[in-house]
């Protein structure tokens, strides 16, 4: 069992990651440093109003970024009868919703916060907010990563699915977003903890929600 899961999560990787056949992991980043490229010459050169906003248009630019690959996530694998073959060999839908959800956090979480570092030099942002962005970007992508595979579980097979699964996901990462942008402003600590406590709540209902949303796609 565990080796049939390690090797789905090679699988996923390797076509979530840039060269894969859904490989979109350079279009979440090139969006993400696009928001930090144009916001500030959208406020103009104020130093101390980049640095005081940078912070929470970064948490905006990381949950557009996420949004991107849904439509790579779960649809294309349920066309393809993947979920049918791997239950033959015993797998179960919330196991591979797991190794899905962790193969798209790999995909898009820690490349995100390389992209954090030329981000926060475009918008004057130091070395403690810095820090700050860091540890909340740590603490609440894995939480993005779960909504996301939850939402196109849920969207999956329907028309017009990607746009709908946009919609969903924007309120559902509000609480996300309002943790993890306003621990710049309480200096990490509780923000950054609350972060983590949705982060983890997420992660850990997404393996049952997103399966039965399979299932019921399946059937």
């Amino acid at each position: 069992m565990i080796r049939q899961l390690l090797l789905l999560l090679r699988r996923d990787l390797a076509l979530l990651l840039p060269g894969g056949r859904r490989g979109g992991t350079m279009l979440p980043l090139l969006f993400f440093l696009a928001v930090a490229m144009l916001f500030p010459f959208a406020v103009g050169p104020d130093a101390p109003l980049l640095a005081r906003t940078g912070g929470g248009v970064i948490w905006v630019a990381a949950l557009l970024a996420a949004i991107l690959p849904l439509d790579r996530l779960i649809e294309p694998d349920i066309e393809l009868g993947l979920f049918d073959q791997l239950a033959l060999r015993g797998l179960s839908e919330e196991a591979i919703v797991a190794v899905r959800m962790l193969a798209h956090w790999l995909s898009f979480g820690p490349p995100l916060m390389l992209a954090a570092l030329p981000a926060a030099a475009l918008l004057g942002l130091d070395g403690e907010r810095l820090r700050l962005v860091e540890l909340g970007l740590l603490a609440g992508t894995p939480g993005l990563a779960a909504l996301g595979v939850i939402v196109a579980a849920l969207t999956a097979g329907l028309r017009g699915g990607m746009a709908l699964a946009g919609l969903l996901v924007i309120p559902l990462a509000v609480p996300l977003l309002i943790f993890g942008a306003g621990s710049l402003a309480t200096g990490g600590g509780s923000g950054i903890a609350l972060t983590g406590a949705v982060s983890l709540v997420l992660v850990a209902l997404t393996p049952f929600a997103a399966g039965a949303a399979v299932r019921s796609a399946r059937g």
